[in-house]
């Protein structure tokens, strides 16, 4: 999809950007990890509302993780969508501002007002929006509820109520739960797509080859959250096209005594013959198969792997 975004701006502090450089903006403000569809609620109200104003719409996200730089007990430091794959998603959503604001010890101890007098009057912002629980300024003292009287009166803003999913709210916490457990078909639930991780195909051991069983063999760009060890019905996107398969992710224990200190990521393609080596490639994690498990002989792994070829083809003809 071809970008829509007018312009991605990345905002130090302070912000080296002056009021009268930028258009009449409604401005949707989040962490936004995962772009989940709590998120695109967010993003799309402030869309509408530009259209109806005739304003130019805007989206302002942050990098890195506030946790990581506040000393949370829980960091976050890897990601359900790193900042590249952020941009891609907000991007479809026709959004004609990005900020990106780098997240720093300097910027979290601003005020709540001065948050808002530089990072929303001062980029510009007639009506602001975000999630009912947003906060800002120092410790997050400022909130949705305070925004009217930091506001100077100089824009409106939207509140966007609890987004929910079977009664709970849609969370990145929530996502990373199911992340962590395997879940990854319940992920569109909250997501409105399936999760997906970039990569590229290097090379590795090439035993696959000699059991009958080509895989392309995946080093990640990004520090993304990957799911648990085991096997996993999944596609593959190359050149534009998605390709079934089965992945494994896991340290191939019938094959190493000593584990690596790191799983490997290798994707069985059905049908596929192409060399890929060095292509840059996108795994969409669609349904959980069965845990890693060490096998006494390569008859027996040849085995299991037909059978998890097979799952995998019968969980996509089932239209999942």
């Amino acid at each position: 999809m071809v970008s829509t975004i007018v312009e991605i701006k990345r905002l130090e502090y302070p912000p080296e950007i002056k009021k009268n450089d930028l258009p009449p903006l409604v401005l949707a403000l989040g962490y936004f990890d995962g772009v989940h569809l709590g998120h695109q609620e967010v993003i799309r109200k402030a869309k509408d509302i530009a259209v109806q104003k005739g304003f130019k719409s805007a989206v302002m996200t942050f990098d890195p993780h506030p946790s990581v730089v506040l000393g949370k007990a829980e960091q976050h430091v890897q990601f359900i969508t790193p900042i590249r794959d952020k941009i891609r998603l907000i991007e479809q959503l026709e959004i004609d501002f990005l900020f990106i604001v780098d997240f720093t010890e300097a910027f979290a101890n601003l005020l709540p007002q001065e948050f808002v007098d530089q990072y929303i009057i001062g980029l510009n912002a007639k009506h602001a929006v975000a999630g009912f629980d947003f906060t800002y300024g120092r410790m997050g003292q400022g909130t949705m509820e305070t925004l009217p009287f930091h506001s100077r009166n100089e824009f409106t803003f939207s509140v966007v109520p609890k987004f929910e999913s079977g009664g709970k709210k849609i969370s990145s916490t929530w996502i990373r739960t199911y992340l962590k457990e395997g879940k990854t078909d319940q992920l569109p639930l909250l997501l409105g797509r399936y999760y997906t991780t970039k990569g590229t195909v290097v090379h590795g051991d090439k035993r696959g080859r000699t059991i009958g069983f080509p895989t392309a063999n995946i080093e990640l760009l990004d520090d993304y959250i990957l799911p648990p060890v085991g096997v996993y019905a999944v596609r593959l996107k190359i050149d534009g096209e998605w390709y079934r398969g089965v992945c494994n992710i896991g340290f191939k224990p019938t094959f190493y005594r000593e584990l690596s200190p790191k799983p490997s990521i290798e994707v069985h393609l059905f049908d596929f013959q192409a060399d890929i080596y060095g292509k840059q490639v996108e795994i969409e994690w669609h349904n959980y198969l069965r845990k890693e498990q060490k096998f006494s002989g390569i008859e027996e792994l040849v085995a299991q792997i037909e059978r998890d070829k097979q799952a995998a083809i019968d969980y996509f003809t089932s239209g999942f």
